[in-house]
């Protein structure tokens, strides 16, 4: 399934953090591991038990870095863009639709790969809360800790009909885009608007030349596009894990939830369902503020005392 590529991670072979670190290619230099076939980005940093942390829907690996500090004198810290995002390969076409167990069998995968011992605290933002809540559920021998960091919420999700027809309209939109060069000129600006929307402060703090690099590419759009027209299916198969693959006993869950201030209506439900989800995953709730939805941006320091204190 899985394979290491070019100067990409290996297996340790040994217990010792810094000689694993230095075997694996990592910091600031890009790795890359081949998962079915397709190379992933990754990253791992620090020392210590291992945390994997995956972003939300069109999000990449920088957007994690004012929280990777916090870490990575205490934990062995995973990241990785999912196909098309960041630095990593776009899916065939002609691969299975997104999933949560498919997110959750990659996430496994890297793990496998990594090879970084014992289990792993495994946190999502947004739409990957699905993935890493998955993977929890799938795989409780290996999860240390589940953190949901403002993750996405469908208290009563339904599957969409017509999946197949779906996606093949999500991929030729992009390669339309594509064609005509939109995500090149108007990728990076939509990128930023988005962010900036997302943050209390307005701004967003991902480097400008990475932005560019990854925004302007046809694969991070269909990307975008193929995981956004699965959300609610994505949704509705979680729920079904939910009834037929329990949370293990005792594991540390945590809902850390952005709270922006406002008390407006739309914060007030946003706050409400967070907590909801907390009370159905017997997870201690938290919220941070002020916070947009991109919290790694406004409150890094939240973020990673969520990922520190859970284990």
């Amino acid at each position: 399934m899985t394979e290491p590529e070019g100067r990409g991670p290996r297996r340790p072979r040994s217990g010792r953090p810094g000689a694993a670190r230095k075997r694996r290619g990592v910091g600031d230099t890009p790795a890359f591991l081949r998962v079915d076939g397709v190379p992933l980005h990754v990253r791992v940093e620090g020392r210590g038990p291992a945390c994997l942390l995956t972003g939300g829907l069109g999000s990449s690996w920088f957007d994690w870095d004012l929280v990777v500090p916090f870490l990575t004198p205490y934990r062995t810290v995973i990241r990785f863009d999912r196909p098309g995002y960041g630095l990593s390969a776009p899916e065939p076409a002609t691969r299975p639709l997104p999933t949560a167990v498919r997110e959750a069998r990659r996430i496994r995968a890297v793990l496998d790969a990594l090879g970084p011992g014992g289990p792993c605290t495994v946190a999502g933002h947004s739409l990957a809360g699905f993935h890493v809540e998955a993977f929890a559920r799938l795989y409780p021998e290996r999860t240390a800790g589940l953190v949901l960091l403002d993750a996405s919420v469908e208290p009563d999700p339904r599957p969409r009909p017509a999946p197949a027809l779906r996606d093949l309209a999500s991929r030729a939109a992009a390669g339309a885009a594509t064609a005509v060069a939109v995500p090149y000129l108007l990728g990076p600006t939509a990128r930023r608007v988005v962010a900036r929307a997302s943050t209390v402060r307005r701004e967003d703090l991902a480097p400008v030349s990475l932005v560019r690099h990854c925004y302007r590419t046809g694969r991070s759009l269909r990307a975008l596009l193929r995981e956004n027209g699965r959300y609610l299916d994505t949704a509705a198969e979680l729920a079904g894990l939910r009834r037929t693959a329990p949370l293990p006993d005792g594991l540390p869950v945590t809902v850390l939830a952005a709270d922006d201030g406002l008390r407006s209506r739309r914060t007030e439900e946003w706050l409400a369902a967070q907590r909801e989800l907390a009370v159905l995953l017997g997870a201690d709730f938290r919220t941070t503020a002020p916070a947009g939805h991109l919290l790694m941006f406004d409150r890094p320091d939240a973020v990673a005392s969520a990922v520190l204190e859970t284990r």
